[in-house]
Order: C-alpha cells, then sequence, then structure tokens
C-alpha cells in the first residue's frame, strides 16, 4: 500500500465503486467526491453517499449546477430521450462533464493533500464519448500539473477493461457482490442490476453474463 492520498471521482455507479474499493487497496488515505450537476436521478447521489458512509470514506458533494445549464442532455433533462445512434454521440454524453469534473476534484486534492485522483474512465466501452480516452486523460493530466505547479497522477484502473473484465476486477477485490448489490448505473435510475433496457444497463448486464460465464468455466476446470 502507497503511503499516499488519494481522491476517487465517485458517482456510486459500477465503476467508480470498483475504482473506490480499487484506491483503497493501494493508498493509505481515500476521499471521494461526488458532483451534483442537477442529473437526471437524484438517487445517484444519496447512492454514492450511502456507499461512502458504509465503507468509512470521507465524501465530498460539489455543485456543480451550472454544467446542467450548459449542457442540456438525457442525463440533466426528463424531457430529452435517452438514444444512440450510430455515427453520432449518444444523448447521454455531457459536454465538458470529465474535464470540469477532474479539473475540480484536482483543486479538493490539492487542497487536502492528495497526489492521485482516480477516476473510472473506460476508453474499451467508453460509449463514444470523447472525454474518456486516454489521450485526453494524459492531456488533462500534464495540464493540471502546470496550471497549479503540482505534481498529481490520474489513475484510470478500467481503462483498456471491458465491461466483463470490470466485474472480474471487482471480484478480484473482494467487492462483486458490493458493487452488484448496491451501486446504480441504470440511466432509468433502478439501482442494482437495473431496468435491463437502457444502454448502460445493457453494458453492464453483457458484462457481468460473459464475466460469470468464465468464472464458471474456470471453476468447472478446477473442480475436475
Amino acid at each position: 500500500m502507497k503511503k499516499e492520498k488519494a481522491v476517487v471521482v465517485f458517482s456510486g455507479g459500477q465503476d467508480s465503486t470498483t475504482c473506490l474499493f480499487w484506491a483503497m487497496e493501494r493508498f493509505v488515505e481515500v476521499e471521494a467526491v461526488t458532483f451534483n450537476y442537477g442529473q437526471r436521478h437524484k438517487l445517484e447521489l444519496e447512492c454514492a453517499a450511502d456507499i461512502a458512509r458504509d465503507l468509512g470514506i470521507r465524501h465530498h458533494v460539489l455543485d456543480m449546477s451550472l454544467l446542467n445549464q450548459l449542457a442540456p442532455n438525457a442525463l440533466t433533462r426528463d424531457d430529452i430521450a435517452i438514444k444512440e445512434k450510430e455515427g453520432e454521440l449518444p444523448s447521454t454524453f455531457v459536454d465538458g462533464r470529465n474535464l470540469l469534473f477532474l479539473s475540480f476534484a484536482a483543486v479538493l486534492a490539492k487542497g487536502i493533500g492528495a497526489r492521485h485522483i482516480v477516476t473510472g474512465v473506460c476508453e474499451t466501452d467508453f460509449s463514444g464519448y470523447p472525454d474518456c480516452r486516454d489521450v485526453f486523460i494524459k492531456s488533462l493530466n500534464v495540464t493540471l500539473n502546470l496550471s497549479m505547479d503540482y505534481s498529481f497522477v490520474i489513475d484510470t484502473p478500467l481503462m483498456w477493461l471491458n465491461k466483463a473484465e470490470t466485474w472480474k476486477l471487482a471480484d478480484e477485490l473482494g467487492a462483486f457482490d458490493f458493487v452488484r448489490e448496491r451501486t446504480l448505473t441504470c440511466y432509468n435510475g433502478v439501482k442494482a442490476d437495473g431496468c435491463g433496457e437502457c444502454p448502460a444497463c445493457r453494458l453492464r448486464s453483457n458484462g457481468l453474463r460473459e464475466y460469470l460465464a468464465e468464472r464458471t468455466s474456470i471453476q468447472s476446470g478446477e473442480g475436475q
């Protein structure tokens, strides 16, 4: 375990909760930051707060309501449908979200003496979101270091994992059941396995099914 402090960008979803467990295993001190940007479901904020409390993690909630005002989309407006069209960004993409979230997380991190910022962005299953790409994270990392004259490290433990591999990581961290039962990934605000219909739920459930099949196959082989 590194004798360093980390801040986890935390939504209470599958990916960020897996990252929280990952950080807890690696850093001597971990805090979480959640952003209230007027997201479609307030349950997301409650879910994040509940998880942080139960894990004994200091939890910061920052007001980012201006983002809701600037970037109307399916995650901030009930009257905008959740749609995916080939060749276009999904209607759930929020312009500037990760740029702003990581920038404000960095300000918080410096204030509390943390060098590491952990985020669950992923280029393998990134739904076409440009601010989930590795090149963006690396670029922002350099910019943040220069802007504050402070050596941040943006850790992205899920960057090259697909959803099945993310489930596997949660299992290796001893958090499989916790992540499956306690997190909120669903765009329709349904905890755990979700509504089963929205793009986030389909991605999550397909990855879960793939990982469980792999785990069963390995266990069957070991038992022979």
